[in-house]
Protein backbone atom coordinates (compact mmCIF):
# COMPACT_ATOMS: atom_id res chain seq x y z
CA UNK A 1 0.00 0.00 0.00
CA UNK A 2 1.67 3.11 -0.97
CA UNK A 3 -0.20 6.89 -1.40
CA UNK A 4 1.39 7.06 -4.98
CA UNK A 5 -0.51 4.08 -6.28
CA UNK A 6 -3.55 5.58 -4.95
CA UNK A 7 -2.36 8.99 -6.31
CA UNK A 8 -2.23 7.13 -9.75
CA UNK A 9 -5.55 5.55 -9.43
CA UNK A 10 -7.40 9.30 -8.66
CA UNK A 11 -5.32 11.08 -11.52
CA UNK A 12 -4.24 13.45 -8.47
CA UNK A 13 -0.89 15.36 -9.13
CA UNK A 14 -1.09 18.41 -7.05
CA UNK A 15 0.74 18.86 -3.73
CA UNK A 16 1.46 15.90 -1.11
CA UNK A 17 3.62 18.59 1.34
CA UNK A 18 1.00 20.73 1.84
CA UNK A 19 -1.95 20.52 4.89
CA UNK A 20 -4.14 23.13 3.83
CA UNK A 21 -7.73 23.10 2.82
CA UNK A 22 -7.33 23.76 -1.27
CA UNK A 23 -4.75 20.51 -0.72
CA UNK A 24 -7.59 18.56 0.85
CA UNK A 25 -10.30 20.03 -1.29
CA UNK A 26 -8.11 19.02 -4.96
CA UNK A 27 -7.39 15.56 -3.68
CA UNK A 28 -11.29 14.84 -2.21
CA UNK A 29 -11.96 16.14 -5.84
CA UNK A 30 -10.19 13.63 -7.71
CA UNK A 31 -11.33 11.07 -5.24
CA UNK A 32 -14.76 11.50 -5.80
CA UNK A 33 -14.73 11.87 -9.51
CA UNK A 34 -12.74 8.45 -9.92
CA UNK A 35 -14.04 5.94 -7.11
CA UNK A 36 -17.61 5.48 -7.84
CA UNK A 37 -19.66 5.23 -4.60
CA UNK A 38 -21.21 1.48 -5.09
CA UNK A 39 -22.37 -1.81 -3.58
CA UNK A 40 -22.35 -4.09 -6.40
CA UNK A 41 -20.31 -6.77 -4.48
CA UNK A 42 -23.43 -7.67 -2.90
CA UNK A 43 -24.84 -8.38 -6.38
CA UNK A 44 -22.16 -10.12 -7.61
CA UNK A 45 -21.67 -13.20 -4.98
CA UNK A 46 -18.50 -10.96 -3.59
CA UNK A 47 -18.17 -10.12 0.27
CA UNK A 48 -17.53 -6.70 1.29
CA UNK A 49 -15.16 -6.74 4.28
CA UNK A 50 -13.42 -3.40 6.06
CA UNK A 51 -9.60 -4.98 6.36
CA UNK A 52 -8.03 -2.07 5.34
CA UNK A 53 -5.97 -3.64 2.98
CA UNK A 54 -8.42 -5.52 1.33
CA UNK A 55 -10.24 -1.97 0.38
CA UNK A 56 -6.99 -0.49 -0.49
CA UNK A 57 -6.68 -3.55 -3.33
CA UNK A 58 -10.64 -3.52 -4.21
CA UNK A 59 -10.32 0.54 -4.81
CA UNK A 60 -6.80 1.33 -6.11
CA UNK A 61 -5.70 -2.05 -7.69
CA UNK A 62 -9.11 -3.72 -9.08
CA UNK A 63 -10.11 -0.11 -10.04
CA UNK A 64 -13.74 -0.80 -8.16
CA UNK A 65 -15.19 1.54 -5.93
CA UNK A 66 -17.24 1.06 -2.71
CA UNK A 67 -19.57 2.32 -0.12
CA UNK A 68 -18.81 4.70 2.65
CA UNK A 69 -16.95 1.99 5.04
CA UNK A 70 -14.83 1.42 2.04
CA UNK A 71 -14.57 4.94 0.34
CA UNK A 72 -13.84 7.16 3.70
CA UNK A 73 -11.40 4.38 5.26
CA UNK A 74 -9.36 4.24 2.49
CA UNK A 75 -9.49 8.36 2.10
CA UNK A 76 -9.05 8.60 6.16
CA UNK A 77 -5.77 6.86 5.27
CA UNK A 78 -4.39 8.65 2.97
CA UNK A 79 -4.82 11.75 4.40
CA UNK A 80 -3.30 10.54 7.98
CA UNK A 81 -0.71 9.55 5.67
CA UNK A 82 0.12 13.10 4.55
CA UNK A 83 -0.24 14.56 7.63
CA UNK A 84 -3.64 15.85 8.12
CA UNK A 85 -5.31 15.52 11.66
CA UNK A 86 -8.07 13.21 10.77
CA UNK A 87 -10.77 11.03 12.93
CA UNK A 88 -13.77 9.04 11.90
CA UNK A 89 -17.33 9.80 13.04
CA UNK A 90 -20.68 7.62 12.74
CA UNK A 91 -23.87 8.65 11.35
CA UNK A 92 -27.41 8.00 11.02
CA UNK A 93 -28.51 8.08 7.82
CA UNK A 94 -32.51 9.69 7.25
CA UNK A 95 -34.62 7.59 4.81
CA UNK A 96 -37.05 9.77 3.19
CA UNK A 97 -39.60 6.87 3.07
CA UNK A 98 -40.15 6.25 6.32
CA UNK A 99 -39.59 10.07 6.97
CA UNK A 100 -36.86 9.12 9.76
CA UNK A 101 -33.23 8.67 11.06
CA UNK A 102 -31.97 5.40 10.90
CA UNK A 103 -31.66 3.36 14.33
CA UNK A 104 -28.80 1.87 13.26
CA UNK A 105 -25.16 3.96 12.78
CA UNK A 106 -24.49 2.67 9.47
CA UNK A 107 -22.36 6.10 7.90
CA UNK A 108 -18.26 6.38 8.50
CA UNK A 109 -17.47 9.84 7.60
CA UNK A 110 -14.30 11.77 8.11
CA UNK A 111 -13.06 14.38 10.26
CA UNK A 112 -10.32 16.54 9.53
CA UNK A 113 -9.26 19.39 11.66
CA UNK A 114 -6.78 22.43 10.06
CA UNK A 115 -5.72 25.17 11.77
CA UNK A 116 -7.93 24.93 14.40
CA UNK A 117 -11.15 24.47 12.57
CA UNK A 118 -13.19 21.01 11.99
CA UNK A 119 -14.35 19.75 8.49
CA UNK A 120 -16.25 17.31 7.43
CA UNK A 121 -14.93 15.01 4.00
CA UNK A 122 -17.44 12.60 3.48
CA UNK A 123 -16.70 10.58 -0.43
CA UNK A 124 -18.92 7.63 0.59
CA UNK A 125 -22.44 8.82 0.04
CA UNK A 126 -22.90 9.10 -3.98
CA UNK A 127 -25.54 10.53 -6.24
CA UNK A 128 -27.01 14.22 -5.58
CA UNK A 129 -26.29 13.89 -1.19
CA UNK A 130 -22.75 13.60 -2.10
CA UNK A 131 -20.66 16.73 -1.30
CA UNK A 132 -17.70 18.18 -3.75
CA UNK A 133 -15.94 20.36 -0.77
CA UNK A 134 -14.97 19.55 2.66
CA UNK A 135 -17.60 20.93 4.69
CA UNK A 136 -16.99 23.55 7.45
CA UNK A 137 -18.35 21.91 10.91
CA UNK A 138 -20.50 25.22 12.03
CA UNK A 139 -24.00 25.19 12.64
CA UNK A 140 -27.09 27.43 10.54
CA UNK A 141 -24.45 28.53 7.79
CA UNK A 142 -25.49 27.50 4.53
CA UNK A 143 -22.57 26.14 2.16
CA UNK A 144 -23.22 26.67 -1.20
CA UNK A 145 -21.28 23.81 -3.36
CA UNK A 146 -22.39 22.61 -7.13
CA UNK A 147 -25.02 20.27 -5.79
CA UNK A 148 -26.71 22.72 -3.92
CA UNK A 149 -27.09 24.44 -0.39
CA UNK A 150 -25.44 21.95 2.17
CA UNK A 151 -25.99 23.05 5.53
CA UNK A 152 -25.25 21.44 9.41
CA UNK A 153 -27.40 22.08 12.49
CA UNK A 154 -26.89 21.42 16.09
CA UNK A 155 -29.03 20.84 18.22
CA UNK A 156 -28.05 19.09 22.04
CA UNK A 157 -24.31 17.49 20.66
CA UNK A 158 -25.83 16.22 17.53
CA UNK A 159 -25.54 17.03 14.27
CA UNK A 160 -27.82 17.29 11.43
CA UNK A 161 -26.92 17.45 7.78
CA UNK A 162 -29.81 19.09 5.14
CA UNK A 163 -29.59 19.54 1.31
CA UNK A 164 -31.25 22.20 -0.63
CA UNK A 165 -31.62 21.30 -4.19
CA UNK A 166 -32.56 23.46 -7.28
CA UNK A 167 -35.25 22.32 -9.65
CA UNK A 168 -34.99 19.67 -12.16
CA UNK A 169 -35.56 19.18 -15.76
CA UNK A 170 -37.02 16.03 -16.50
CA UNK A 171 -36.61 14.98 -20.72
CA UNK A 172 -38.07 11.73 -20.67
CA UNK A 173 -41.59 12.73 -18.82
CA UNK A 174 -42.18 8.89 -18.47
CA UNK A 175 -39.64 8.81 -15.45
CA UNK A 176 -41.15 12.25 -14.05
CA UNK A 177 -42.74 9.94 -10.93
CA UNK A 178 -40.30 8.08 -10.94
CA UNK A 179 -39.17 7.05 -7.15
CA UNK A 180 -36.13 7.39 -7.60
CA UNK A 181 -36.88 10.93 -8.13
CA UNK A 182 -36.33 13.19 -4.52
CA UNK A 183 -39.60 15.43 -4.42
CA UNK A 184 -38.94 17.67 -1.73
CA UNK A 185 -36.08 20.89 -2.41
CA UNK A 186 -35.06 20.78 1.37
CA UNK A 187 -33.58 16.83 2.21
CA UNK A 188 -32.45 15.78 5.38
CA UNK A 189 -29.04 13.48 4.89
CA UNK A 190 -28.01 12.32 8.06
CA UNK A 191 -27.62 12.98 11.53
CA UNK A 192 -24.38 11.99 13.74
CA UNK A 193 -22.27 13.37 17.09
CA UNK A 194 -18.54 14.11 17.60
CA UNK A 195 -17.81 11.29 19.02
CA UNK A 196 -14.62 9.80 17.56
CA UNK A 197 -15.24 6.27 16.15
CA UNK A 198 -12.89 3.28 14.62
CA UNK A 199 -13.46 0.71 11.97
CA UNK A 200 -14.59 -1.98 14.54
CA UNK A 201 -17.46 -0.01 15.15
CA UNK A 202 -18.66 -0.79 11.94
CA UNK A 203 -18.16 -4.34 12.22
CA UNK A 204 -22.02 -5.73 12.63
CA UNK A 205 -23.33 -2.99 10.56
CA UNK A 206 -21.03 -4.27 7.20
CA UNK A 207 -22.68 -7.74 7.49
CA UNK A 208 -25.67 -6.61 8.33
CA UNK A 209 -26.05 -4.18 5.24
CA UNK A 210 -25.25 -7.04 2.66
CA UNK A 211 -26.71 -10.07 4.01
CA UNK A 212 -30.44 -8.47 6.12
CA UNK A 213 -33.55 -8.59 3.38
CA UNK A 214 -34.21 -5.27 5.52
CA UNK A 215 -31.41 -3.53 3.66
CA UNK A 216 -30.72 -0.78 1.01
CA UNK A 217 -28.47 -2.15 -0.49
CA UNK A 218 -29.45 -6.03 -0.52
CA UNK A 219 -32.67 -4.17 -2.46
CA UNK A 220 -31.35 -2.36 -4.82
CA UNK A 221 -27.88 -2.27 -7.07
CA UNK A 222 -26.14 0.82 -7.22
CA UNK A 223 -23.42 2.70 -8.79
CA UNK A 224 -22.89 6.23 -8.64
CA UNK A 225 -19.78 8.29 -9.77
CA UNK A 226 -19.31 12.36 -9.29
CA UNK A 227 -18.24 14.30 -12.81
CA UNK A 228 -17.11 17.57 -13.61
CA UNK A 229 -20.68 19.19 -13.59
CA UNK A 230 -22.60 16.44 -11.85
CA UNK A 231 -23.02 13.14 -11.64
CA UNK A 232 -24.16 9.73 -13.30
CA UNK A 233 -26.10 6.30 -11.29
CA UNK A 234 -26.97 3.25 -12.58
CA UNK A 235 -29.40 1.46 -10.21
CA UNK A 236 -30.83 -1.78 -11.32
CA UNK A 237 -31.41 -1.15 -14.62
CA UNK A 238 -31.86 2.31 -14.70
CA UNK A 239 -29.22 4.95 -15.62
CA UNK A 240 -28.95 8.72 -14.45
CA UNK A 241 -26.90 11.07 -15.87
CA UNK A 242 -27.65 14.36 -13.82
CA UNK A 243 -26.23 17.87 -15.32
CA UNK A 244 -26.05 20.72 -11.98
CA UNK A 245 -27.59 24.36 -13.10
CA UNK A 246 -27.49 23.72 -17.07
CA UNK A 247 -30.11 26.63 -16.61
CA UNK A 248 -30.24 29.43 -14.11
CA UNK A 249 -31.43 27.53 -11.21
CA UNK A 250 -32.70 23.98 -12.82
CA UNK A 251 -30.64 20.20 -12.71
CA UNK A 252 -31.05 18.14 -15.88
CA UNK A 253 -31.80 14.83 -15.11
CA UNK A 254 -31.73 12.38 -17.74
CA UNK A 255 -32.55 8.86 -17.77
CA UNK A 256 -32.69 5.41 -19.75
CA UNK A 257 -33.94 1.85 -18.78
CA UNK A 258 -30.68 -0.39 -20.00
CA UNK A 259 -31.28 -3.98 -21.52
CA UNK A 260 -29.26 -6.78 -19.49
CA UNK A 261 -26.94 -7.02 -21.82
CA UNK A 262 -26.18 -3.28 -21.85
CA UNK A 263 -25.46 -3.34 -17.79
CA UNK A 264 -22.29 -4.40 -17.78
CA UNK A 265 -20.94 -2.75 -21.16
CA UNK A 266 -22.73 0.97 -19.08
CA UNK A 267 -20.54 0.24 -16.19
CA UNK A 268 -17.30 -0.11 -18.09
CA UNK A 269 -18.14 3.13 -20.08
CA UNK A 270 -19.19 4.97 -17.65
CA UNK A 271 -17.72 4.13 -14.44
CA UNK A 272 -14.67 2.50 -15.27
CA UNK A 273 -15.44 -0.84 -13.86
CA UNK A 274 -14.89 -4.38 -14.82
CA UNK A 275 -16.51 -6.99 -12.37
CA UNK A 276 -14.68 -10.49 -11.98
CA UNK A 277 -18.44 -12.40 -11.19
CA UNK A 278 -21.32 -11.77 -13.08
CA UNK A 279 -23.61 -8.93 -11.55
CA UNK A 280 -26.98 -9.74 -10.89
CA UNK A 281 -29.22 -6.08 -11.12
CA UNK A 282 -31.84 -5.58 -8.74
CA UNK A 283 -34.34 -2.29 -7.98
CA UNK A 284 -36.67 -3.14 -5.63
CA UNK A 285 -38.98 0.22 -5.33
CA UNK A 286 -38.57 2.93 -2.47
CA UNK A 287 -35.84 3.57 0.49
CA UNK A 288 -33.44 5.46 -2.21
CA UNK A 289 -33.45 9.02 -4.09
CA UNK A 290 -31.21 10.83 -6.34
Amino acid sequence: MNLEEYFARTGYKGSTEKQDLETLTDIFQHHIRSVPFENLSIHCGEKITLELEHVYNKIVRRKRGGWCMENNQLLGWVLKGLGYDTSFLGAYVFNPHQNAYATLMTHLVVKVVIDGKAYIVDAGFGVSYQMWQPMELVSGKDQPQAPGVFRFTEKNGVWYLEKMRRKQYIPNQSFSNSDLLEKKECRKVYMFSLEPRTVEDFRFQCTYLQTSPDSLFTKKSICTLQTTDGFRALIGWTLTETTYNYKENMDLVEFVTLEDEEVEKTLKEKFSITLERKLVPINVKGSYTI
